[in-house]
C-alpha cells in the first residue's frame, strides 16, 4: 500500500532524475500525483477497421498485428524514422515513428498493436504518423479508450503520467473521504477512490464529466465554508464605531470640483455605514477604471479622521502612493472646512515623508523620522504610503480606517501586518482606542479596492468573506476610449496616426506581448510545447521583447521621436523615474511590458498601442486601455494583432463594441477561465476548483451545503475529514 505522503521518488520509474522533474509540476508526493487531474480527454475509443479508413485528417483508433517493421535515416533531416505495417484481416495499414529507432526490437512482427492517430497521405498513400502506440490487452491506457490528457512539462508526457497513476492507483488505502455521506447522497456523487479512478480512467465522457463535478464541488465547497467561517470569525471581534455624520460627508461632496456619480454615492453609503458597526467592516470596493473609487474610499476617510481616528491608504508602488497624495490633497483642500476641523495629511514612502497641509512656519517635505513621530502622536488623520507604513518603526496612534489600493497585488501576511500588526506595537500603552470593555485591540475596518471588474461566480468564491460594492457608472464628462482591433496590413496607417497624435503634443503607451509559461496553457498564449520555462527565463524574455520593440521603435519607426523603455527587471526606483519623467512629457513614447501601473494617471496620454493583443485576455486588456482618456482631449486604445485567427479577431471585437469592464470581464471569465483574473493564477487553487468558477448553479449549490453544515456543526468537529481538509486549503491557497 502507498502511503498519500510518501515522496514521489519512491514511486517505481520515478527516483532522482525524474523526481526533480516532476516538483516542476508541483508533484511531491503519491497524493500530489493523484490529485494531477487531467485537462482534457482524447476519445480513442472507437475502434476503426484498417479498411474503413478513406481520407487523410481523421483521428482513428486502430487495432491489429505487426507484419513488418524497420529502421531507415533521412540524411537530409537527420532523423532515424521507424516504419512499419499493421493488418487486422480487412486490410493493410503503414505506420512511421520519429527519433524512435528502439520500436523496431519493441515491436517485432507478430506482436498485436493498439494505435491511435491521425492519418495522413503521402505519394505512397494513407499511412499514420507518429500515433500513440501499446501492445494490446485488457487494460489500455494509452489507446483505444478515453485517454487523459495532463499538464506537462519537460521530460515529463501525459504517456508518463498515465503510466505512473495507473500504476498508483491500485496500491492506495482506503481514502479518508472529506465530503459528508448527506452530500455525496444527495447529489449522488462516487466515493473518493472510485472518483480518483473515474477522473483519470473513466469509461466514457458522462463518467469523466461526473467525476470531475465531484472533485469541483469539493473545492468550491471548501472556499464556501472558508469564506463563512473568516465572516463569522470577524464578527466576533471588536472595532471602532465610527457614526456617520451626515452633514460633515454632505459638506465634503459639496467641496468636490464633480458631481458623484449614483454608483459612487451607494457605494459610500455602504462603507458609511459599515463603520458604524462594532465589528471590522471587510468591504470591496470593486470599480471599473476611471470609476471614481479613492474619492468614495476618501469619504469613509474624512469620517474616521473626524472621528478621531486615524486612516491609512497603502498602494502597492511610490508613484501610486504620490497620486494619491496629490489627489486627495486637492480635494481636501480650503473648499471644505468645518469649524475647529483639520485634516492632516502624510505621506510615507521608501524615498520620502511629505505634509498637508502647509504654511509659513511648516515645510511639505519632512524626514521621514519626524512623520513616523507624528503619526505615532496622531497627528496625521490620513496616511497615504505604500509598505513603508507596515514597518516595525511605524506606530499608529488609534487607527480606524485601513485602505489598500489594488489589494491583489498584496499577500496575506503584509495585509494581516496592516491589520493586526498594532496589537503588538500597543501592548502595555493602553492606546485611545483600547476598549474598556475587553482587552482585546480594536481591529480596524478594512476596505480594499480594486479596478479589475470581477464577476459575479468569481467574487462569490474567492472574495466570499468580502462584502463588495460596485462602481459601474463613469464619472460625467469622460469621453468614451474609441478602440480598434488593427491588422498587420494596416501597421503602417496605424503609425501616421500615432506621429499625428505626437505631433499635436500627445503621448502614447506601447505594451509589448505577453511572454507567458506553456504550462499555464491559457487559450491565446504562445504556442503550447512539452516545457516549462522557468520565472526567471520568462521575465527575461520579457525584457528582450520590450528591449527589442525599444529598439525597434526608436531607431526605425519613430527615430525623431523620444522614447523610453520600462520593464519588470528595473529597480523601483528605476521605473518610478521612468514613470514620472513620462507623466511629465519628457518622452513621447512608453514601451513597457504588463508592468504598467495601474491607476497611474498620465492625463497628457491618448493612445494604448498593444503589440500582439491576442496573447492577452480582454480584461487586461481593458484594464491597459484604462490608462488612457485621463484627459480633456479623446483617446484611442489600438490593439495590435499578430494573428490572423477569426476566433481571435471575434474576441477583440468585443473591446471595440463595449467599454464597460464588467461585461467584458464575464466574456473574459468563459473564454480563458478565471486563472487570469488578479494573479489567482499563483494562488495555490486548483486548476479544477478555477475552471469551475464559471459555473453559478454549482457554486450556489456548494454555498448552500456550506451553509447548512456550519449551522449543524459551527465547528466541523463532526466532519474531521473535511476538517482537514479545509486546514490544507487554508494553507496551500493566497490571494496576492
Amino acid at each position: 500500500m502507498l502511503d498519500m505522503a510518501t515522496p514521489i521518488e519512491r514511486l517505481a520509474y520515478v527516483g532522482s532524475r525524474n523526481g526533480p522533474r516532476l516538483k516542476r509540476l508541483d508533484i511531491r508526493t503519491i497524493k500530489d500525483l493523484l490529485w494531477h487531474f487531467p485537462t482534457r480527454y482524447e476519445d480513442y475509443s472507437q475502434r476503426t477497421n484498417i479498411g474503413d479508413i478513406k481520407e487523410a485528417g481523421s483521428v482513428v483508433s486502430v487495432q491489429g498485428e505487426i507484419t513488418d517493421i524497420k529502421n531507415a535515416f533521412t540524411w537530409k533531416r537527420r532523423l532515424a524514422v521507424t516504419e512499419a505495417m499493421i493488418s487486422d484481416g480487412t486490410g493493410w495499414l503503414r505506420v512511421t515513428w520519429f527519433n524512435q529507432p528502439y520500436l523496431e526490437r519493441t515491436l517485432a512482427p507478430g506482436i498485436k498493436v493498439s494505435l491511435a492517430g491521425k492519418a495522413a497521405l503521402d505519394k505512397k498513400g494513407l499511412y499514420l504518423s507518429n500515433p500513440s502506440y501499446e501492445k494490446l490487452q485488457a487494460n489500455l491506457i494509452h489507446t483505444g479508450r478515453l485517454v487523459p490528457v495532463y499538464p506537462e512539462t519537460e521530460g515529463v508526457s501525459s504517456k508518463y503520467l498515465r503510466l505512473l497513476i495507473k500504476r498508483a492507483l491500485p496500491q492506495i488505502p482506503k481514502l479518508n473521504d472529506p465530503l459528508p455521506q448527506t452530500v455525496k447522497d444527495k447529489f449522488n456523487f462516487s466515493e473518493l477512490t472510485t472518483a480518483l479512478n473515474q477522473i483519470h480512467f473513466p469509461q466514457n465522457q458522462k463518467e469523466a464529466k461526473f467525476a470531475r463535478q465531484r472533485f469541483a464541488f469539493e473545492e468550491l465547497l471548501l472556499f464556501q465554508l472558508r469564506a463563512l467561517r473568516d465572516r463569522r470569525q470577524l464578527q466576533t471581534l471588536k472595532a471602532p464605531k465610527i457614526d456617520f455624520d451626515k452633514n460633515l460627508v454632505g459638506s465634503f461632496v459639496k467641496s468636490l470640483p464633480f458631481e458623484l456619480t449614483t454608483d459612487q454615492r451607494i457605494a459610500a453609503y455602504e462603507i458609511l455605514k459599515d463603520l458604524e458597526k462594532s465589528y471590522p467592516m471587510n468591504r470591496l470596493l470593486n470599480g471599473d477604471v476611471g470609476s471614481g473609487k479613492t474619492v468614495v474610499a476618501l469619504s469613509a476617510a474624512v469620517q474616521a479622521a473626524a472621528g478621531d481616528y486615524q486612516a491609512v491608504f497603502m498602494a502597492p508602488t511610490e508613484i501610486l502612493a504620490k497620486q494619491h497624495f496629490s489627489t486627495v490633497t486637492s480635494l481636501l483642500n480650503s473648499q471644505f472646512s468645518i469649524s475647529n476641523f483639520q485634516i492632516n495629511i502624510g505621506l510615507l514612502t521608501g524615498s520620502e515623508a511629505r505634509q498637508y497641509p502647509t504654511d509659513e512656519l511648516t515645510d511639505e517635505k519632512v524626514s521621514k523620522k519626524m512623520m513616523r513621530q507624528k503619526i505615532a502622536k496622531g497627528e496625521i488623520g490620513i496616511v497615504i504610503g505604500t509598505h513603508a507604513v507596515i514597518q516595525k518603526d511605524v506606530n499608529f496612534k488609534n487607527l480606524g480606517l485601513v485602505v489598500i489600493d489594488e489589494q491583489h497585488r498584496f499577500g496575506v501576511e503584509q495585509r494581516m501586518k496592516l491589520v493586526k500588526g498594532q496589537r503588538d506595537a500597543n501592548i502595555g500603552k493602553e492606546p485611545r482606542h483600547w476598549d474598556a470593555q475587553s482587552p482585546a485591540l480594536l481591529m480596524p475596518h478594512l476596505l480594499s479596492m480594486t479596478a479589475t471588474p470581477i464577476p459575479r461566480t468569481l467574487a462569490l468564491t474567492i472574495y466570499g468573506d468580502l462584502d463588495v460594492s460596485l462602481i459601474k457608472e463613469k464619472p460625467k464628462g469622460r469621453q468614451e476610449i474609441i478602440t480598434k482591433v488593427v491588422a498587420h496590413r494596416k501597421r503602417k496607417e496605424a503609425y501616421k496616426f500615432i506621429e499625428a497624435e505626437i505631433q499635436k503634443g500627445r503621448q502614447v503607451f506601447v505594451i509589448c506581448p505577453r511572454i507567458e509559461s506553456p504550462a499555464f496553457n491559457s487559450n491565446y498564449s504562445l504556442p503550447t510545447t512539452n516545457y516549462q520555462l522557468s520565472l526567471k527565463k520568462l521575465l527575461w524574455a520579457e525584457v528582450k521583447a520590450v528591449t527589442a520593440e525599444y529598439e525597434r521603435l526608436s531607431k526605425e519607426t519613430f527615430p525623431h521621436l523620444k522614447v523610453a523603455m520600462l520593464h519588470g527587471q528595473m529597480k523601483p526606483k528605476e521605473k518610478d523615474e521612468t514613470m514620472t519623467k513620462f507623466r511629465e512629457g519628457h518622452y513621447d513614447l512608453l514601451v513597457s511590458t504588463s508592468v504598467v501601473e495601474v491607476g497611474v494617471d498620465v492625463p497628457n496620454a491618448t493612445i494604448m498601442m498593444i503589440e500582439s493583443a491576442d496573447r492577452f485576455g480582454l480584461a487586461q486588456l481593458h484594464q491597459f486601455r484604462g490608462r488612457v482618456g485621463r484627459g480633456q482631449h479623446q483617446s484611442y486604445c489600438l490593439l495590435f494583432t499578430s494573428s490572423d485567427d477569426s476566433l481571435i479577431g471575434r474576441r477583440l471585437k468585443a473591446l471595440e463594441k463595449t467599454n464597460d469592464g464588467f461585461e467584458l470581464a464575464e466574456t473574459d471569465l468563459k473564454i480563458r477561465g478565471p486563472g487570469e483574473f488578479t494573479g489567482v493564477r499563483q494562488s495555490g487553487i486548483p486548476d479544477l476548483a478555477m475552471t469551475s468558477l464559471t459555473d453559478l448553479d454549482l457554486i450556489k449549490k456548494a454555498r448552500l451545503e456550506a451553509k447548512l453544515l456550519l449551522k449543524q456543526d459551527p465547528t466541523l468537529n463532526k466532519y474531521p475529514a473535511l476538517l482537514t481538509r479545509l486546514s490544507e486549503m487554508q494553507r496551500l491557497v493566497h490571494f496576492e
